[in-house]
């Protein structure tokens, strides 16, 4: 008959499998921020010094590099910042909204043509961006929102809906529905059961979702370029291309920008870290 091994074995196996997880994360972890690295060390020191490699000596950092991405006379950033903050900010918020109530209509109502309806969300999102890139640019033509950030944004928006619903529906499913049944009893309607019972519940999921859309938007670069051309009006992603010279490429210029483009995202993220881990990973019940 043969021995049970003791349980202080098998929980030392366990923390070397744990340990061993942990280096291998922490080595992919190294691998994605070494070009993260290299662009804020070629951001932050003179262009001169770091011809030869960013990681070579002597490390000597300046800001003159933001300062003319900042200021730069043909593409400067701080309008570009300003155009991208703009329009991410209003291409999160309007989908989010809407989709909070689709996505609840399609959890907790049962209508005809519901099914129908929810087949052509998951249809909507397997089309790409390309596919629809020249109706798209005709229908804001005809609309006069061309070459507007008000038309950026619609299109932001409208693209957002599908995959924000599904996202939102499946998390509302999770709520304890019986909360709701409480409310009716006191009298409440549907529009007030909506507002001060489910979507409080909803805020780590519109989180999760916010995060994401805004980091969307805010990356996008191929549909501003084909909707978007004034100077004015041209997004960050538009603008760090241009930073390039026709002869010479200025690479701490280009990381300058590319900095300066990471960090509004970076920052949603991190203040909203704690509600985007608990949106994504399930339910809340109060």
């Amino acid at each position: 008959m043969q021995k049970k091994p003791k349980l202080s074995a098998i929980g030392a196996k366990l923390r070397k499998k744990h340990i061993l997880a942990a280096f291998v994360a922490i080595a992919v972890g190294l691998v994605w921020l070494v070009p993260f690295l290299g662009v804020v060390m070629t951001a932050l020191r003179p262009s001169r010094d770091v011809i030869y490699g960013w990681w070579r000596p002597p490390f000597l950092f300046t800001a003159d590099n933001l300062f003319r991405a900042w200021t730069h006379p043909t593409a400067s950033l701080a309008t570009g910042l300003r155009n991208s903050a703009q329009m991410a900010f209003f291409a999160t918020v309007l989908p989010t909204f809407i989709a909070s109530l689709m996505a609840y209509g399609l959890a907790r109502l049962r209508f005809p043509g519901r099914g129908p309806i929810l087949m052509t969300i998951g249809l909507l999102l397997a089309i790409p961006q390309q596919m629809v890139a020249w109706p798209v640019f005709q229908l804001l033509h005809q609309m006069g929102l061309l070459n507007t950030l008000t038309g950026l944004i619609l299109v932001h928006s409208a693209w957002a809906l599908p995959w924000m619903v599904f996202f939102l529906r499946g998390f509302i499913e999770t709520l304890p529905i019986e909360l709701e049944e409480a409310a009716v009893i006191d009298g409440a309607g549907r529009f007030r059961t909506f507002f001060f019972i489910v979507f409080p519940l909803m805020l780590p999921a519109l989180a999760s979702a916010m995060v994401l859309q805004f980091t969307w938007a805010w990356n996008d670069f191929f549909m501003a370029l084909v909707l978007v051309y004034d100077p004015k009006r041209m997004v960050v992603t538009q603008q760090i291309p241009l930073l390039r010279g026709q002869y010479h490429v200025d690479w701490g210029l280009l990381s300058a920008g590319a900095l300066l483009a990471m960090l509004p995202p970076l920052l949603v993220f991190i203040f909203l870290q704690r509600y985007f881990v608990r949106g994504l990973v399930g339910g809340a019940v109060k």
